[in-house]
């Protein structure tokens, strides 16, 4: 049976020492208690770094790592530089703040990259060593991005997931992290990647498109001759934890007669907005005297990340307003409105609070989800209390009967919490009725299957057959045989991409001297035919070719010149032409480093100097309008590569290729884009086609660029 193999920053243990021994318990966090299902279910195993273990003596150390492999977990050690450099500098002190918007927060100086990669090198160099074929890997969290296009490496017939857990930033913001490109290229070494929510997945696919240039169709992106997926799947929490009968443990903090208790559970962290929540409150308790004496915070801050010097000062500030406000705010007679605790609690104690409290304030500045808002609403049985929740938390967009705030609107925020304290029993008892149906019904047990179902779906992980380079000493002697029995050798080349790089405007596309001469070599030979197939224009093929003994064919087969005059295969009708030109220069208007070729019987936008992802959009929209106008014509719309055309319909490089072979020729075509697609679909046979670059292709080979099609030139050029 195949395995579930995940794959944390931290095992889902916690290593301690009683009376002398060392002790390992599970832990009880969301992602293992969501995960346990499927990882008993598949006698699963799980990597991740387990703590330090540097105190330990031998017998301990031994101790530990049999009740870890009791527990089916796999230790990867660190050292304390690792960890400072892997998790504190880089993963914490860069990547948290980076993804959370927190852009002063970025250090000035970050020696941790290399450490970053090393470290995930490590973990990525455990789990090979584990896996076994068949096995599902599911990676976790920012600490691991690189992980997966490290395993896609090493195993790449593997099954492959990965699951951001805190925000992915809109794109303008990832951009600023130097090592973006990198980053994204490790997320799409995975075959589904997973975010709490759509507006996250969009970041994410509009950081591709802008830095790495891949367009997405819908959910899922074709990155090197493999399907990568990418969607949200909300995560939920551990609902029967949170419903079942538990003794009251609220004590001093539950609520008098006419009392209510404002209540904010977090890790003390920069993110979640505890100075300006509490500032909020402060101003509440000025404008409305009424409420002073009937209103009481509950602020429990949990340790976090205490060795870090940016939280260090955090914890410094937020006890220091806490001072502040009950200094202010607080008399002779009554206790003083905030009472603020740096400590964990128990999960008993905070369900208890959780049912104890009038109002549940979670207002961080940008949260991944926070399931802190889902936990409260799953521990109201008694249908009552209202949830004050910030629009940039993750639940945010599952949760709309909550009241939505601006976190950085102290005033708004205010508001929201007077609106809370005074609404009516019904109000609050039809939306929190809302709140728990969706929490209660979409719970984390869900979220796990439905990831693992989609990593799952339709052969996810297993990558397309590569396609073989070609060998040029095999296709050489080929063309050689052929030529000796008396077989003709036709020869159709792509131009753009092909011949030459593909460059940003038309008239910088001039053939070298050097392909000049390789072309004419070729023309000289009286057993290989030779034609060139480009979607230019006839006026630049001709200028660039036309003084070469060889067939010649533009605009993607509308106009063919074989030792003689140009003929044309259709042409556009003036009307639709008018409308469809007014339309791309329109659009062209639009959109900054495009531009309009006007073509005998075709036209293209060309988006290739555009912004990415504008371009991107540009001609997703521009495809589907020119798709309605053309419905019912003799048109039809063409993409290719950072180019919109629109030709007559049914002319196209496949039908040329029809007309030109013969029964018994040797056959090669070569060609870089979409466009070529319909060569290669025409070609006979044992026909030799050759795909240039990267990308999914019905061709059987492969060359690496326009240095390898030049190659087997002079090696064709040679023979004979």
């Amino acid at each position: 049976m195949s395995r579930l193999l995940v794959v944390s920053n931290r095992l889902p243990v916690t290593v301690g020492a009683a009376q002398g021994e060392a002790i390992v318990t599970p832990s009880m966090g969301g992602l293992s208690t969501g995960l346990r299902g499927p990882f008993e279910r598949s006698q699963g195993l799980w990597i991740g770094w387990p703590g330090d273990l540097s105190g330990l003596d031998d017998a301990g150390r031994a101790t530990v790592m049999k009740e870890l492999q009791a527990l089916r977990t796999l230790p990867v050690e660190l050292t304390a530089d690792e960890l400072r450099s892997y998790y504190e500098d880089f993963a914490n002190g860069v990547l948290w703040p980076v993804f959370h918007y927190l852009l002063d927060r970025i250090p000035l100086h970050s020696g941790g990259w290399e450490m970053y990669r090393h470290v995930n090198a490590k973990f990525a160099a455990a789990v090979a060593a584990q896996y076994r074929p068949g096995d599902t890997i599911w990676v976790h969290d920012y600490q691991l991005l690189l992980l997966p296009g490290m395993l896609r490496e090493q195993l790449p017939g593997a099954r492959i997931g990965f699951f951001l857990h805190i925000p992915f930033p809109a794109s303008e913001v990832f951009r600023m992290l130097p090592w973006r490109e990198d980053v994204l290229r490790g997320m799409l070494g995975a075959d589904l990647i997973g975010f709490h929510t759509p507006s996250y997945a969009r970041n994410f696919a509009s950081a591709v498109v802008r830095l790495l240039g891949h367009e997405p169709v819908v959910d899922e992106l074709a990155v090197a001759g493999r399907k990568v997926r990418f969607r949200a799947f909300p995560m939920g929490i551990d609902t029967e934890t949170f419903t079942a009968p538990s003794p009251p443990h609220a004590g001093e903090f539950q609520p008098r007669p006419g009392e209510h208790l404002l209540l904010g559970v977090d890790r003390l962290d920069y993110t979640k907005g505890i100075r300006r929540r509490l500032s909020a409150v402060e101003r509440v308790l000025t404008r409305r005297p009424d409420l002073r004496g009937k209103l009481r915070m509950l602020q429990i801050a949990v340790p976090s990340r205490e060795s870090v010097t940016a939280y260090q000062d955090y914890r410094r500030r937020v006890e220091e307003i806490v001072g502040a406000i009950n200094g202010r705010c607080s008399s002779l007679t009554d206790s003083p409105p905030i009472h603020y605790m740096y400590r964990g609690f128990p999960q008993e104690q905070l369900i208890s609070l959780y049912r104890a409290a009038s109002v549940m304030l979670v207002t961080p500045t940008r949260d991944g989800m926070n399931l802190v808002a889902k936990e409260f609403a799953a521990s109201r049985t008694d249908g009552d209390g209202v949830l004050v929740l910030s629009e940039f938390a993750g639940a945010a967009e599952e949760m709309p009967e909550a009241l939505h705030i601006n976190p950085f609107d102290v005033d708004g925020m205010a508001q929201a919490i007077e609106q809370a304290v005074d609404m009516a029993e019904g109000e609050r008892r039809s939306r929190m009725a809302g709140l728990r149906a969706r929490v209660l019904r979409f719970d984390v047990h869900r979220w796990a299957e439905d990831f693992l179902a989609a990593l799952a779906d339709a052969e996810i992980g297993a990558p397309l057959e590569p396609t073989p380079l070609l060998a040029l000493g095999a296709a050489a002697e080929a063309a050689r045989a052929a030529a000796l029995a008396g077989r003709r050798v036709v020869m159709l080349l792509d131009y753009d991409g092909t011949l030459v790089p593909i460059a940003p405007r038309p008239e910088l596309a001039a053939p070298d001297p050097e392909l000049l001469r390789l072309l004419e070599k070729l023309s000289t030979k009286p057993w290989l035919s030779i034609h060139v197939l480009s979607g230019r224009p006839c006026p630049d093929v001709d200028r660039w070719l036309g003084a070469l003994a060889i067939g010649l064919h533009a605009e993607h087969g509308m106009y063919s010149r074989i030792g003689g005059e140009w003929r044309a295969r259709g042409a556009v009708p003036e009307d639709l032409r008018e409308k469809v030109l007014a339309t791309l220069e329109r659009v062209a208007s639009n959109t900054p480093g495009s531009h309009v070729e006007l073509k005998a019987a075709g036209l293209a936008w060309h988006y290739r100097l555009a912004e990415r992802e504008q371009g991107a959009h540009q001609a997703r929209e521009l495809r589907l309008h020119l798709r309605e106008l053309l419905v019912g014509t003799s048109l039809e719309v063409l993409l290719g590569d950072k180019v919109v055309e629109v030709r007559p319909r049914g002319v196209h490089k496949g039908l040329i290729a029809r007309e030109l072979i013969r029964p018994g020729d040797l056959v090669f075509c070569v060609g870089d884009d979409r466009t070529d697609e319909d060569m290669f679909a025409a070609a006979p046979e044992g026909a030799v086609t050759v795909k240039v670059g990267p990308g999914a292709t019905a061709a059987a080979s492969r060359v690496s660029d326009v240095a390898g099609t030049r190659a087997l030139l002079r090696a064709l050029a040679e023979t004979l």
